[in-house]
């Protein structure tokens, strides 16, 4: 009977001098190809120029990996980060929080739609159909580095994670949460695509991302190892602390999108249109 798995997957692909290809970073740039695709297919839907999406993907993709990379420095480890500001840069040394991308992705598309007078739930309902796709590579990426595990487990899948130095079988928490956010990726899908009603009206999608993800995040935690050494003795860690804004946030806007009297959502704020200023007229 198996009561274990042993997992000893190396993290790196393979190395060529000073190059290192790891899964992590290939599963985190699919993630992104996947990403364009998506949106690409819903800028289409709505007759949207492709120019558009492409300056969308700059914004997005910088505003998401400046927050993942910030949200652990400072939410995780601050000490060390404000007395080493420099070390904030090195990411490939690792540590990444997801609520820290929640905080800078949005903050980030606001300044985008501030620029292109584009409506900010309207765009907020697609981007995170395509997060939770995100979420589920991010987690299998950390499956393959070893980390972000769970505490003991006498369950038949437990994982004996080799590369940390365990000895006994875990809880493969990466796997749990990566098959909740590919459901929920899968739902928002389904609700997008076949559920106009509820598409139509601003903010549903973006609320039900919200309240569910983290809903999840926070059961989650509770068979999760501590990551850092000031969680030891909290009754909520600090994943769980995070999370309770964002399901508040995600459960008044689900209210506030049903009762709206007006439930249409548009792309462009007024009578605006995109207009690529980036094509210099042929002298």
């Amino acid at each position: 009977m198996l009561l274990s798995i042993v997992w000893g997957i190396d993290p790196e692909i393979f190395s060529l001098g000073p190059i290192h290809l790891r899964y992590y970073g290939v599963l985190f740039a699919l993630a992104f190809v996947c990403d364009y695709f998506i949106i690409m297919r819903f800028f289409k839907r709505d007759k949207l120029p492709l120019a558009l999406l492409d300056k969308l993907t700059m914004w997005a993709v910088i505003s998401a990996i400046v927050g993942l990379r910030l949200g652990h420095c400072l939410f995780y480890e601050p000490a060390y980060f404000l007395s080493h500001p420099f070390a904030m840069l090195k990411i490939w040394e690792g540590g990444l929080a997801s609520h820290g991308a929640a905080v800078a992705l949005p903050l980030g598309l606001f300044l985008f739609c501030r620029k292109y007078k584009m409506s900010y739930l309207w765009l907020l309902d697609r981007i995170v159909v395509v997060v939770a796709l995100t979420g589920f590579f991010i987690r299998i990426g950390n499956l393959m580095n070893s980390e972000i595990y769970g505490v003991q487990t006498s369950l038949p899948w437990g994982f004996i994670f080799e590369h940390r130095s365990e000895v006994v079988p875990k809880h493969p928490t990466q796997i749990y949460e990566a098959i909740a956010y590919l459901l929920i990726f899968f739902l928002l899908l389904h609700i997008f695509v076949k559920k106009d009603g509820l598409r139509k009206r601003g903010g549903f999608l973006f609320g039900a991302f919200l309240t569910l993800v983290f809903t999840f995040r926070f059961i989650i935690e509770f068979i999760k190892e501590r990551q850092v050494a000031f969680e030891e003795g909290m009754p909520l860690d600090m994943g769980q602390l995070l999370s309770i804004p964002f399901v508040l946030t995600g459960v008044f806007l689900l209210a506030y999108s049903l009762r709206r009297r007006a439930p249409e959502s548009k792309p462009f704020v007024g009578n605006a249109t995109f207009v690529d200023t980036s094509k210099k007229k042929k002298k």
